[in-house]
């Protein structure tokens, strides 16, 4: 089997790193053929009879990782070990990480000369650690080879334990450009509930799904959902991402009765059920399929050209995932007659808001997982702060009264934004009145604020001392507003937006920041 041009690239960066270190990690996005990448190496570092293990975590990605191996390498043998078949013959083999954590299947495994994980991001889960310590006791010399597209995890736990180096990020703009990927046509529905939103406490997982359901799974909200699809995307098949299975199906049902076929994939289905549902996908009998984090990773229906995210995600990488699923191209042999040139996003939540773009920097290190605050309201009788589903006040009785789930939805507001230009960096506005505004990123950081009726601008590059600016303004309300509004930047050299007011620029030694007044040109810099 070819591989293209940038698959090649992949393949040579990741051996080379491998003939020095012992461990190494690729980065790819959905679609750049990871499957294909980690056969070729596989197949390569195994060439002269040593004997290498590829894990995934679901038996689907198994069988699939076992398939286009065999495209790859229609020479080599290889074997399974799952739930129903432990065979360690052939020269590669195919398991299924819970099963191959288990004791007993840990003590059977042979020594092995390399280890290959497929959706990278779960090596340092407990049961993948076990793996690899026996891999490691077995032969301290094996190599452990990962790929993953989200190496950033949701939980802000690093994987340098286990991969101190990325060999090679293939980026998504790249296989956009290529033409190996469709582009993401996005459009952010505000339907009133951003703040409440906003406010959701924030677990270890992510946002507490039982607070984001009340939230959303409103029928006036669900009826903006389908109209808006129905509008910009009536004749695509379209995965719809939800936060809890009453609202999977609550969304599912108001699909049907509104003409649209649609079906649920649940977590607890059995694994015919949920093939049967996924087929009627696939065969078109059904167009709309919903789920609940079962189809974020590890399942791809290319024809699929509609995303609709009726939850936030606090984690870029979840973020990163469900887009994914709209974005791969068709293969005209395999889909005759289906024609894809982009993918619609429809976000109902906050997630494009909040992580800007789809690219994303490794960082090998992660960052513990930073909780927000329960959110409160306040009591109108005893004016106490009590959490904010509460329905009546423990301290004096109040009885809160119920929303109206049928009043209809005023004021809606759709913006079209680009995920591909968008900031990586995350603005926050510190105090709720765009008076001070800060971003970081990996490589730099900045900030923005008014005081006493002038503009300050701070900001630094990595290695480098930070830079400030100020200017006064005249109209200070009306310039804040259209300074801060749409504030962005994202990593490179030139010119790089950081909003309408704002620009900055890197210039060897030099950090730049640029101050413009829309009516007025270039009012400061330095």
């Amino acid at each position: 089997m070819l591989l293209r041009p940038r698959q090649k690239l992949f393949v040579e960066r990741s051996l080379a790193a491998l003939s020095t270190r012992d461990n190494t990690l690729g980065v790819a996005p959905t679609g750049a053929g990871k499957t294909i990448m980690l056969s070729a190496v596989t197949g390569r570092m195994t060439g002269e009879g040593a004997k290498a293990c590829v894990l995934a975590h679901r038996d689907e990605l198994t069988s699939q990782n076992r398939a286009k191996f065999a495209r790859v390498n229609p020479d080599m043998e290889t074997s399974v070990v799952d739930a129903t078949t432990k065979s360690w013959n052939g020269q590669v083999t195919f398991a299924m990480a819970p099963t191959l954590a288990r004791a007993a299947n840990l003590a059977a495994m042979p020594k092995l000369d390399l280890l290959v994980i497929d959706e990278a991001h779960h090596a340092v889960a407990e049961s993948y650690r076990r793996i690899i310590d026996r891999v490691r006791d077995a032969n301290p010399d094996a190599c452990v080879f990962g790929v993953t597209a989200t190496p950033n995890r949701g939980d802000r736990k690093g994987l340098r334990e286990v991969f101190d180096n990325v060999a090679d990020q293939v980026r998504l703009g790249e296989l956009i450009a290529s033409g190996h990927l469709v582009p993401p046509r996005t459009f952010v529905i505000d339907v009133g509930v951003q703040d409440q939103l906003r406010a959701v406490r924030k677990t270890a997982d992510d946002y507490d799904v039982g607070a984001v359901a009340a939230i959303m799974n409103r029928a006036p909200i669900t009826e903006e959902v389908i109209r808006h699809w129905e509008e910009k995307a009536g004749d695509r098949q379209t995965v719809v991402f939800c936060s809890t299975v009453a609202h999977a199906v609550d969304v599912a049902t108001a699909f049907n009765e509104a003409g649209n076929p649609a079906a649920v994939v649940l977590g607890d289905m059995g694994s015919t059920e949920r093939k049967m549902v996924l087929e009627a996908y696939a065969s078109g009998e059904v167009q709309v399929i919903v789920n609940v984090a079962v189809l974020t990773e590890g399942w791809d229906h290319p024809p699929t050209s509609c995303v609709v995210m009726l939850r936030p995600s606090s984690y870029k990488s979840t973020m990163i995932q469900m887009v994914g699923r709209g974005l791969r191209t068709v293969d005209p042999a395999e889909h005759p007659g289906v024609v894809k040139t982009d993918c619609i996003v429809l976000d109902f939540g906050i997630s494009s808001l909040t992580h800007g773009t789809l690219e994303q920097d490794v960082d090998l290190d992660g960052r513990d997982p930073t909780p927000g605050e329960a959110p409160t309201k306040t009591c109108p009788e005893c004016e106490a702060e009590i959490p904010l589903a509460s329905r009546q006040c423990p301290i004096c009785g109040y009885e809160f009264p119920r929303g109206s789930v049928t009043a209809p939805i005023e004021n809606v507001v759709l913006s079209e934004i680009d995920l591909l230009k968008r900031s990586s960096f995350v603005w926050e506005d510190l105090f709720g009145d765009d008076a001070a505004l800060m971003a970081s990123g990996f490589n730099a950081w900045g900030g923005v604020f008014f005081l006493e009726g002038r503009w300050h601008a701070v900001g630094g590059a990595k290695g480098l001392p930070p830079v400030a600016v100020k200017h006064r303004v005249s109209d200070c309300k009306e310039t804040r507003q259209a300074t801060t509004a749409g504030l962005q930047t994202r990593h490179g050299s030139g010119w790089e937006r950081m909003g309408c007011g704002i620009r900055w620029e890197t210039l060897g030694r030099m950090a730049l920041i640029r101050i413009t007044d829309p009516r007025a040109g270039v009012n400061a810099c330095g």
